[in-house]
């Protein structure tokens, strides 16, 4: 622990002294990993669970064939796993380099410092992720590596920081006293708050963390039960080894960028009173506005008011369509699918949250504050009789609920109002199979979408109103039964992996 000690109180002013390019430290450390290459493989080896579960997580994280650079990189293994289109890797030690080309030839791999700003003027950006695994806690200055790490990035890039717990320190270190775990230099002492704000500093803004492992061996398949069933509970979890931050770089507004196209898509079915109200109330809050209705073989006449309406704003370019299935979910899809909007947003057609609300949804998602908005009612108050108990404490529930699996806050996860940018739907729908398909009403299916993508997601809140024309369709106990089932379901996807 003296080493950390010491780093703590911030580096030695002799380590800060360059030599050939390196301090004395990154000396250190290039001649002791150097050392450790040959040796690399064994102890992967000996620690086969700790690295594959770490590597099934990060594959959760980064889909295939993204452009994807790892700083620190080792022998490979990690940047090989994630199966880029384009990987490319950095590291300190020339040894380790070796190693890694000859056993992953198809990706690229560079020795050199991090740190110094000529090594990363070399490669050429944008990259759809940036990964340090393990690597935060070597830097001389982190913050300025991150900042470095910028020019890099684009508005969709994602960075990746996964490193350990402090809490383990000490069975860390006695795990390689007892030869059960590579040796390590003194490192940064660093908790996943410091990185956080160290992502904050150097101008990134961090959109999910997450814990894992709580057991990092085996243990004759004792250790996969409790890291899947009681690892990922609240509480429980902040005692894990490992800890995943993922961050965004903070958005730069583009003033001489065009304003964003939106497509409002509006399920609609039974809902024939509701419907020239949309269009009469909808703002007219950005210059290219696409209206979708999608009715829903409805009984009393909608799918005929939703052409009449067409007909009569013939200044607006609105357009209609027949679902061919069932379900909200199947209608919301039916009408992104035909949208052409950069923008796409869905209004419910009771309009119990009203149109006069989408202006917010565009402006943060237009500002790139967001890249996928959720409407809350359950921050102002809402018109009597707008929702019932029983639904309110639904609400309630799978407000917590999704919040936990989700690692974002959410106080309304059935708010219908969303909204999110076409791009990031479209490779939405493309990982669709890895969460199915079997939401009625769209709303889980997109937040779960969004969260595998690591968007940035944020609450808009507003007003609720009591329906004026027709009843609801949801049916509070078949529903909310449904409801369990598919939270059940995104407790197995999400944590218990």
């Amino acid at each position: 622990m003296r080493g950390f000690t010491q780093l703590a109180a911030g580096p030695d002013t002799r380590d800060s002294v360059p030599r050939d390019g390196l301090t004395a430290r990154q000396e250190q450390l290039r001649d002791q990993f150097d050392r450790l290459a040959p040796e690399r493989n064994r102890w992967i080896a000996l620690n086969r669970y700790f690295y594959e579960t770490d590597r099934t997580y990060m594959r959760f994280l980064v889909p295939p064939d993204k452009a994807v650079l790892e700083i620190g990189c080792g022998t490979g293994e990690l940047l090989a796993a994630l199966r880029p289109a384009r990987g490319v890797g950095i590291d300190l030690s020339p040894a380790m380099v070796e190693t890694a080309r000859g056993d992953h030839p198809h990706l690229d791999f560079h020795v050199g410092n991090a740190e110094a700003p000529a090594l990363l003027n070399e490669i050429e950006g944008p990259f759809d992720f940036i990964i340090l695994s393990d690597t935060i806690g070597y830097f001389e200055d982190c913050q300025a590596l991150l900042a470095a790490l910028l020019p890099l990035t684009a508005t969709h890039t994602r960075i990746i920081i996964a490193y350990y717990s402090r809490l383990w320190v000490p069975l860390l270190r006695l795990g390689e006293r007892l030869a059960q775990k590579m040796p390590h230099s003194s490192e940064n002492w660093l908790s996943t708050g410091d990185t956080v704000n160290l992502l904050t500093l150097a101008g990134y803004e961090v959109v999910s963390r997450e814990w894992r492992q709580l057991v990092p061996k085996r243990l004759a398949g004792l250790g996969m039960l409790i890291n899947r069933s009681i690892a990922p509970l609240p509480g429980l979890r902040r005692l894990c080894l490992r800890n995943y931050i993922v961050g965004r770089p903070l958005p730069t507004p583009d003033a001489k960028a065009r304003p964003p196209s939106t497509t409002i898509v509006i399920p609609c079915r039974n809902e024939r009173g509701n419907i020239a109200a949309a269009v009469e109330r909808m703002p007219r809050f950005c210059p290219d506005l696409e209206i979708i209705y999608v009715e829903g073989h409805s009984r009393d006449g909608t799918y005929e008011e939703c052409l009449r309406v067409q007909a009569a704003h013939p200044d607006l370019d609105i357009k209609v369509f027949r679902q061919d299935g069932k379900g909200k979910g199947d209608a919301v899809r039916k009408g992104f699918a035909e949208a052409r909007g950069d923008i796409l947003i869905i209004l419910d057609a009771d309009l119990t949250v009203p149109p006069e609300s989408l202006p917010k949804f565009y402006e943060a998602l237009a500002t790139r504050k967001a890249e996928f908005c959720s409407g809350t009612r359950l921050v102002y108050p809402m018109e009597a009789g707008a929702m019932r108990f029983l639904n309110l404490v639904g609400n309630r529930f799978f407000a917590a609920v999704f919040s936990f699996l989700l690692n974002q806050r959410f106080t309304d996860t059935l708010c219908g109002t969303k909204a999110l940018w076409r791009k990031d739907y479209e490779e939405l729908a493309k990982n669709r199979g890895y969460f199915g398909e079997f939401d009625p009403f769209g709303d889980f299916d997109l937040m779960f979408g969004a969260s595998k993508l690591n968007l940035k997601m944020i609450e808009i809140p507003v007003r609720y109103f009591d329906r004026t024309y027709g009843s609801t369709q949801i049916s509070r106990f078949s529903h909310g039964w449904l409801l369990l089932r598919m939270t059940a379901f995104a407790w197995r996807k999400l944590k218990a992996f």
